[in-house]
């Protein structure tokens, strides 16, 4: 066997460029870094055959002074940390001194700079061959320019590893997006084989900040964005998140930072994930733009070599806070929050301005584009109230009965009843009746419209259509029907103490010790839901009480499943998905079906209780349940104006 010894210089570095480089778009993610924690307000990218042939990042922030240019090249050697107390309250973009020693490397690499107030410029060259450098003055403005030639010339195995030129452009346009959404205050811009490619100017104001990030992403993601800005316990969540009905068949439209570090952490995705679980249609994925701030002593970045992944220190609070945060702005949507202004312009005509608290700058107009109202959590935004009723809306009671009575369905039902209801909803074949009482239609010109308008026709006994301020409206009276009967539903079940039933005989279920001690300290939690387990055993447990509507469910599964979740993540809401499900079958159930004949009444009360309940723009299957076509694009279709 050899004997043990110290490698070389260049192959320690050539092995952590393995974990830093792995592509072009690797080096411009690290070379940005960089210029940014150099207080840089403009950056330009060149790159030349996707990056692999040449990589020229410039920018004008501190720069560096001569006696450090050669040092800057050396393993572990940065200006960002000094003691173990900086690394574990980390404020800058860098801070492990690896970058520019792992791409000098594996390169050909340049690197000029000037400090601010030196009278001239220095330039450094290193080549992966030999790693020596040599220091040489140059011409250069205020400022630094990193030039990496020849990518993996001196690894030909990694090169072979390396895709088209397309692919790898393309990368490196990913990552430099990611960039340019973190910071608004710094001007980008990209050129690749010569072309310009994104000219981002410095966004200061909310509407400069909202047109970069259409630019970006798309004018149709901003169109349909809600705007978040919550702070509770010490954390503030900021940006953008989709509406449910712009959603993707993949996840490309996902960017999260925490602290401006763009990261990929499972507790923040499956948080979001919950958030839009009841609106989002299956095998969708959301779209959303947020930026989590909170202390840098509470969260770990330096987890991976490329630090795109962090480690909370108190991972349930900040599981919880995303959750409850983007659950309350998705529900607090209502139809009149999604109209579009009367003049039909989206974010590409419009000049309203936005502020990145929600709301209207001293001096600008205060509106919003099309689709993106300004998310407020615990209030309600329906315009129409049971107290502020008009003329032609509903009156304040239930106009749905319940299936096997023609009474209206009692609005508190117990959970006995509801779990009862259940077998009787799925037998039934009979549509829901509706009743509600006649009501006077204003007239044609009143401007005063609700905002889904008023009904006029019904259309194959399934799509109600209506008239507002802006056109013609759409409704599915199904889906519609079914997202306000699961809302009440859950709220009945809600305001009622959990009801649980006793197993005839236990179920003894095996675990891990880990799982059995999780178990154990969370007893109480499991009790408030409707389960009562016991320990056993080292490894086992006993499951002695469930709650009475989950008792077709398979509960062992279920409560691995929720201790799984507990151990990765802190929290488990399995036992309310499952409640959900069977609330969501009633309801669907219990419904307006097809074919069934409404009066203008009838259809005027279901689109009153749409503007007044939650999520109302989805069903409980994620399907859009109302769509609006403005007098404009009606126009359109019949080429008027031309």
């Amino acid at each position: 066997m050899p004997n043990i010894h110290l490698l070389s210089p260049r192959l320690t570095n050539q092995i952590a460029a393995g974990e830093v480089v792995e592509r072009p778009a690797n080096i411009v993610k690290e070379l940005v870094e960089n210029a940014l924690d150099a207080g840089a307000t403009r950056i330009d990218v060149d790159a030349e055959q996707g990056g692999v042939k040449l990589l020229r990042v410039r920018d004008n922030g501190a720069g560096i002074e001569k006696d450090d240019l050669s040092l800057a090249l050396s393993r572990h050697a940065t200006s960002k940390i000094n003691t173990l107390d900086d690394l574990e309250a980390v404020i800058t973009m860098g801070f492990r001194g690896e970058a520019l020693a792992s791409i000098s490397s594996v390169s050909r690499l340049t690197l000029t700079s000037r400090y601010q107030e030196a009278a001239e410029a220095w330039q450094v060259t290193a080549e992966g061959r030999d790693m020596v450098t040599h220091v040489a003055p140059a011409a250069h403005p205020p400022g630094t320019t990193l030039e990496v030639r020849d990518l993996f010339f001196n690894t030909p195995a990694r090169r072979k590893f390396l895709r088209t030129e397309k692919t790898e452009f393309s990368h490196l346009e990913d990552h430099l997006k990611k960039l340019a959404l973190s910071r608004y205050d710094v001007a980008f811009c990209l050129r690749h084989n010569n072309r310009v490619i994104h000219q981002l100017r410095a966004a200061e104001r909310g509407v400069e900040q909202e047109r970069r990030v259409a630019a970006i992403l798309s004018p149709q993601f901003i169109d349909n964005a809600l705007h978040v800005d919550t702070e509770a316990a010490g954390l503030l969540l900021s940006g953008w998140v989709a509406l449910p009905t712009f959603s993707r068949s993949q996840a490309d439209m996902q960017y999260f930072y925490v602290n401006g570090r763009a990261v990929r952490d499972k507790l923040v995705v499956h948080a979001i994930k919950q958030a839009y679980r009841d609106v989002l249609f299956h095998g969708r994925h959301p779209a959303f733009v947020l930026y989590l701030t909170l202390d840098p002593k509470l969260v770990d970045v330096n987890v991976h070599p490329t630090k795109h992944e962090v480690r909370f220190r108190d991972g349930r609070l900040v599981h919880d806070f995303l959750f409850r945060t983007l659950h309350r702005v998705l529900a607090d949507v209502r139809p009149s929050d999604q109209l579009p202004p009367t003049n039909g312009a989206g974010l590409g005509a419009s000049t309203g301005v936005v502020s990145t608290d929600g709301t209207a700058p001293v001096g600008e107009a205060e509106t919003r584009p099309h689709g993106q109202p300004t998310a407020r959590p615990g209030q309600d935004s329906g315009e129409f109230t049971s107290q502020e009723r008009l003329p032609w809306q509903a009156p304040a009671a239930n106009p749905y009965p319940s299936a096997n009575s023609s009474s209206a369905l009692d609005p508190r039902p117990s959970t006995n009843q509801i779990a009862n209801q259940l077998s009787a909803y799925e037998s039934m074949s009979k549509p829901l009746p509706l009743s509600a009482q006649p009501m006077a239609m204003p007239a044609a010109d009143d401007g005063d419209l609700p905002p889904l308008g008023l009904a006029v026709a019904q259309l194959h006994g399934i799509y109600i259509l209506a008239q507002n301020s802006v056109g013609l409206v759409l409704v599915d009276m199904h889906a519609a029907h079914e997202r306000i009967t699961y809302e009440r539903l859950k709220i009945s079940v809600d305001q009622q103490q959990v009801a649980s039933q006793p197993l005839l005989v236990p179920e003894t279920l095996a675990v891990s010790e880990r799982e059995a001690d999780m178990a154990e300290q969370h007893a109480e939690e499991f009790r408030r839901l409707g389960v009562e387990l016991a320990r056993v055993g080292p490894e086992s447990l006993l499951i002695r009480q469930i709650p009475v509507l989950l008792q077709q469910a398979v509960v062992p599964q279920l409560v691995t499943d929720m201790l799984g979740d507990l151990l990765e993540h802190g929290t488990s809401d399995r036992i309310q998905a499952h409640r959900n499900e069977i609330l969501s079958t009633m309801a669907c159930h219990g419904s307006v079906r097809a074919n069934r004949k409404l009066t203008i009444a009838e259809m005027n009360a279901l689109l009153r209780d749409m503007e007044a309940t939650e999520r109302s723009g989805q069903c409980n299957h994620g399907r859009p349940t109302w769509t609006q076509l403005s007098m404009t694009e009606l126009d359109k279709l019949f080429l008027r104006g031309r």
